[in-house]
This record gives C-alpha cells, structure tokens and sequence, in this order.
C-alpha cells in the first residue's frame, strides 16, 4: 500500500487526473490532500468532483482544507468581501454568484478539518507554528504560515516530520528538502502548478512510506 500526499491543485483538475494515472493510484493506496483545491485554475468543481468519484469508486481520499477554500467559504458568508478567485470558481461552476453554488458543495468544504497525522509526518496546508502552547490550535497558521522553519520546536516535533504546501517552490528545491530532511524535517510539496516558469507549473506527488517525488507537468486548458 501506498500513501500519496498532494497539494495546491488549484481547478487543474486534468493535471490532476493525469498524476493520479502516472502513479498508478489504486484502491490498495491511500491519497491526503494538503487543500487549495479551488480557484486561479480552470477547473474547480471538476477537482472536486474527481475526489468524490474516487471515493465512490472505492479509493481512501482524505483532504485538507487550505487557505482558497477559507477565502471562499469567507465570500460565502460576507458578501460586501471581495474573493479573489472568485471568477474562476463561477466559471467552473457555470454560474454568476457565488451564492448559487450548490449546497452539497459548500457543505464539503466546511466540513475539511486542518491537519492529520499519518504515521510519523503532520499533514497540514500551510504550516504548524510549532512554538505555540497548543500549536494544534493555531487555524490560522495552518492556512496562511509562511518563512516559519526558523522557528520550528523541534523538542515539540520530536520524530516527526512536516509535508505542507502553500509556497510555491522549485522542483530542485522540493528535491533538497527531502535530501536534507533529516536537518530540518520539513518538506514543501507545492510546485505551483498553475505558475509558468520559474521551474514551477508541475503538480507533486510525494509518497510518504518510500519518500518519493513525483511531478506531472501542467496539463489544463482553458474554455472559452
């Protein structure tokens, strides 16, 4: 069995896809997703859809929430307040208001815990301020936490180790953080996808029990 981690897929729900079938993901396996489903790619409901079809289908799918899906749900319940990805959401939705997008959608993504703990790594999007007397608590730092490896506790990490996501990095970066993991036992999983250049637009995979590194590259298009 193999436990894949990904994140930031950001509506490029093809890339997705075609990661899935580069590893060869299984009902025997099992996927985390770090959150960031949603918005700056073209496909946002078609991601979210993939998921519950591969649960459905009978495929172990856990899923994280990121900081795009608190801007959305933040949009759904304060209309004067002006999301961002508003636009692409809407559009992979069909729709004009982010009030007409359908229940059973909203009720997902409010229902996405913060982080999980799988075997020896915490799961989360964005970070875990390891310095806080209740580090599990700080919601806020999961989602938005950025340049925060200086001040990780490691008496409080003890064996454990970080994968996240939320800052876009290099694959050769991606890469250098797992060769140095034991130094700090952190590792970033987002090569920006949807980002042209910069050695960025793949989306990652990272098996946890073997440590490996898989990148898809960009493969989504936008419809008129």
């Amino acid at each position: 069995m193999k436990k894949y981690t990904i994140s930031d897929i950001h509506g490029c729900n093809q890339t997705f896809q075609a990661l899935l079938r580069q590893i060869n993901f299984s009902p025997r396996d099992e996927l985390y997703l770090l959150g960031d489903y949603v918005d700056r790619g073209p496909d946002s409901k078609g991601v979210i859809d993939t998921i519950w079809a591969l649960r459905e289908s009978g495929h172990a799918v856990h899923c994280l929430r990121g900081n795009h899906e608190q801007m959305l749900l933040f949009e759904l319940e304060h209309s004067n307040w002006d999301y961002p990805g508003e636009p692409e959401v809407l559009q992979s939705f069909g729709i004009k208001r982010s009030s007409e997008i359908p229940k059973r959608y909203v009720d997902w993504l409010r229902q996405l815990p913060y982080y999980l703990e799988v075997d020896q790594y915490l799961l989360v999007h964005a970070g875990i301020n390891t310095r806080a007397a209740a580090p599990f608590e700080d919601r806020e730092f999961m989602l938005w936490a950025r340049d925060w490896y200086p001040k990780i506790n490691r008496d409080w990490l003890g064996e454990r180790q970080i994968v996240h996501g939320h800052t876009p990095i290099s694959r050769e970066d991606i890469r250098a953080q797992l060769a140095g993991i034991d130094r700090v036992p952190v590792i970033n999983i987002d090569n920006g996808c949807v980002f042209p250049g910069q050695a960025l637009n793949h989306l990652c995979a990272f098996e946890l029990t073997e440590q490996q590194l898989f990148f898809q590259p960009y493969e989504d298009r936008w419809i008129p």
